[in-house]
């Protein structure tokens, strides 16, 4: 419960913050983060020194710091987004290309929409449901505090996101799918099982990666789609939706999940200091 409380304290304390009182915050936890504690710091550079091994130090270095101001940005971003309104986050976080997906809708066939930790993907949790068609499902994890955890299902629900958790994904489509849904999956991830994980070449590294989004594509024939998410400025977005592939039962085994792989690769490449650098993405081992 204390925990809780000191929560929704800082909501509070965002929700009167103004944005530009909010990235002056920011900058204070990049220096804190970076210059300070050095957050995973040698987990953040290990992985760029095997993902990127034809940069410079002097690179690598700037795409460190880059990272680090990406992450506070998004990390205050994240606590600011519970206060948000609605015709804020629409304004700052806009979907292009929604009809990408709404060809499927007007067909009455659900979608799986897969995400990664590019950028801010926290404001999608909250107004992607405004700007598609589709009832909008994301399948998480659920928080282990059990009053955080149900406030934010509340507060997401409240503007039609639907939370549903990763254990139930399966049961819930099979049985939930009467209309058409698209299922959120952030699935740039270290899978925890090591024996259903999908191996290839990402980043210059032997991979492991999860087989769910594919997996459920594959079960159900759901079409996928990848959305990008790219800072055009600071505490703006835009989001690209691209498709992934169309008929999922026609695929070979990891075609789909390489798709993607391929395409969150080559948006990484572009700029780097955007994903997750601190997350160990690279734990597990081919055979362990």
């Amino acid at each position: 419960m204390v925990n809780y409380l000191l929560f929704r304290f800082f909501v509070f304390l965002f929700w009167i913050t103004p944005f530009w009182l909010l990235y002056l915050q920011s900058d204070i936890v990049f220096f804190l983060m970076y210059h300070v504690f050095g957050y995973r710091k040698k987990v953040v550079w290990n992985n760029l020194k095997k993902s990127f091994p034809e940069k410079s130090e002097s690179e690598l270095k700037k795409i460190t710091r880059g990272f680090y101001k990406n992450l506070s940005d998004i990390t205050v971003e994240g606590i600011k987004g519970f206060s948000m309104s609605k015709k804020t986050l629409l304004k700052r976080y806009k979907v292009l290309n929604p009809e990408i997906s709404d060809k499927y809708y007007k067909q009455n066939k659900s979608i799986i929409a897969v995400a990664s930790h590019y950028c801010n993907w926290e404001w999608g949790v909250l107004c992607l449901s405004l700007q598609f068609k589709h009832k909008s499902v994301g399948l998480y994890k659920p928080l282990s505090n059990k009053y955080i955890d149900n406030y934010i299902k509340k507060t997401r629900a409240a503007w039609g996101m639907n939370l549903i958790s990763i254990y139930e994904t399966s049961k819930y489509i099979e049985i939930k799918n009467t209309g058409p849904s698209i299922y959120f999956m952030v699935s740039d991830q270290s899978p925890s099982n090591v024996k259903k994980a999908y191996w290839l070449n990402f980043l210059n590294q032997d991979t492991a990666c999860l087989h769910g989004a594919e997996s459920y594509a594959k079960i159900f024939d759901l079409p996928v789609v990848y959305g990008h998410v790219n800072r055009v400025k600071r505490g703006y977005y835009e989001i690209s939706v691209s498709l992934v592939e169309s008929n999922p039962k026609e695929t070979t085994e990891g075609e789909i999940t390489k798709a993607y792989m391929k395409i969150l690769e080559d948006y990484i490449l572009v700029k780097p200091e955007n994903w997750l650098w601190s997350h160990k993405r690279w734990k597990l081992k081919r055979g362990i």
